[in-house]
């Protein structure tokens, strides 16, 4: 078989970058106005993807706890800025495919987000919970499926071809374009973009077949590592406290010299911590901590400190119980640390960290009172790794981004060669950054693609 592109995964890069395949006309792809990437515009690409898994976007049906927080309020700055030194790669993408004009794509396609929702029920007398706090924006239906089932059907509409089930073994350059070989099957294209993903959430299908194919042709692939994962600590402790969660904190940690902080919720897992502020942690410090291909490592473990009341200095916070144990001096050490932790929790630090319990708040002194505040403001771990990759929401590494063209997503050492999404050495915080850089990411590789094809 021939075609014009051939994208291999159906993952949600690969899905936007078909979609914009199939439908940038030559006339409009150069245009500098970025609405012109949108659905407006028709095109005759031949266009094909070749899918492992045997249906499209089922890592993307985990996204979000399985509701899909498909991008956020930021600005294509912020989001740069979110991603951190790899940021400036992503600027030009970012900007041709911003934040609302991905909620645009969608409402175009039938599936509006929260936002939308909102902006037309403002009208009403009631208030609206509309916007999630942290910026994160989903679909109206709360449902991932319904975000791939609109991709696909818009891709079908626009005459893509899919490949399901069918896993690619090699690819071999010849001349100006390029041979797929599939089981039992050669498609040749004279572009092709590979958008396979990473290793992180392996059960989903994501291999790693994107690293082997871009290093057969010629790439560097940076060391994949758990990013947006759990941790592990070396405390057992937390255990303990499994499934229990603290609203609102701020971790805090020294990595070569450089403080770095992540706030959000938090949870206590079996080995360690998670939740939206560890996760974000996580993407910096996974570098510096061992995993399974290098169980040792310079660095070891690293402490980190927990702030309980992010919203309130040490001042502010001993008063705070003063003024708790004034109004209640019949209350225990437990019952006070209770205002401020669920009581589940206060009950294992007081074993933890040698507090008595039982005693009451009328009887705390000033220097046990003190060491309380320091402990609801920097609660010591020390972190020891990361859960495995395979448990993480994203992978950090993959293909260089020094050998692939910003403005293009083309490679600068194989011609007729793009990249899109996770596949990419590039990782951002929760809450909707990393669907974004697909479908930024996504949307350029497949215009450009298409150009003089």
């Amino acid at each position: 078989m021939r075609t014009d592109v051939c994208i291999i995964g159906a993952g949600p890069a690969g899905l936007m970058a078909s979609i914009h395949s199939a439908i940038a006309p030559a006339s409009t792809r150069r245009s500098s106005r970025p609405q012109e990437a949108g659905l407006r515009r028709g095109g005759n690409a031949e266009t094909v993807v070749i899918e492992s898994n045997t249906a499209a976007g089922r890592k993307l049906l985990q996204s979000g706890a399985g509701r899909c927080n498909f991008t956020h309020l930021a600005s294509p700055d912020e989001i740069v800025r979110a991603f951190g030194p790899k940021g400036r790669f992503l600027s030009y993408s970012l900007h041709r495919f911003t934040p609302e004009q991905v909620r645009q794509f969608f409402r175009e396609l039938g599936l509006e987000s929260k936002v939308e929702q909102a902006c037309s029920e403002l009208a009403r007398p009631e208030p609206v919970e509309w916007v999630e706090p942290n910026g994160c924006v989903f679909p109206v239906t709360d449902r991932a499926s319904d975000v791939r089932d609109v991709l696909v059907k818009c891709a079908k509409s626009r005459g893509v071809h899919f490949y399901f089930g069918k896993s690619v073994k090699c690819v071999v350059r010849e001349g100006d374009s390029f041979a797929i070989h599939t089981a039992g099957e050669i498609i040749f294209a004279k572009k092709m973009i590979i958008a396979t993903g990473g290793l992180s959430w392996s059960q989903t299908g994501s291999t790693g077949d994107g690293y082997r194919l871009a290093r057969e042709l010629g790439h560097r692939i940076i060391e994949p590592r758990a990013s947006l994962v759990p941790l592990v600590t070396r405390e057992s402790w937390p255990g303990e406290l499994a499934g229990a969660s603290l609203e609102d904190v701020r971790i805090s940690a020294v990595v070569e010299g450089r403080k770095v902080v992540a706030t959000g919720p938090m949870m206590f897992t079996d080995d360690g911590i998670g939740g939206p502020a560890v996760l974000d942690l996580s993407r910096l410090l996974t570098d510096y901590l061992p995993n399974e291909k290098n169980p040792t490592c310079q660095t070891g473990l690293i402490e980190i400190y927990i702030d309980a009341i992010p919203g309130a200095s040490e001042q502010e916070l001993d008063k705070q119980i003063r003024e708790r144990i004034a109004a209640n001096p019949k209350k225990t050490v437990v019952g006070i640390l209770a205002f401020f932790l669920p009581k589940r929790v206060a009950i294992t630090l007081c074993g933890q960290f040698n507090f008595d319990a039982g005693l009451l708040g009328s009887e705390l002194k000033k220097n046990v009172r003190k060491r309380l505040v320091r402990l609801l403001k920097a609660l010591p771990l020390s972190v020891v790794s990361t859960c495995p990759l395979n448990e993480a929401i994203v992978t950090r590494g993959g293909v260089s981004i020094e050998q692939i063209q910003p403005k293009t997503m083309e490679s600068k050492i194989c011609p007729g060669l793009f990249f899109a999404g996770e596949v990419l050495d590039v990782d951002g915080p929760c809450g909707g950054y990393n669907l974004q850089m697909c479908w930024s990411t996504g949307a350029l590789a497949g215009r450009e693609a298409a150009e003089d094809r």
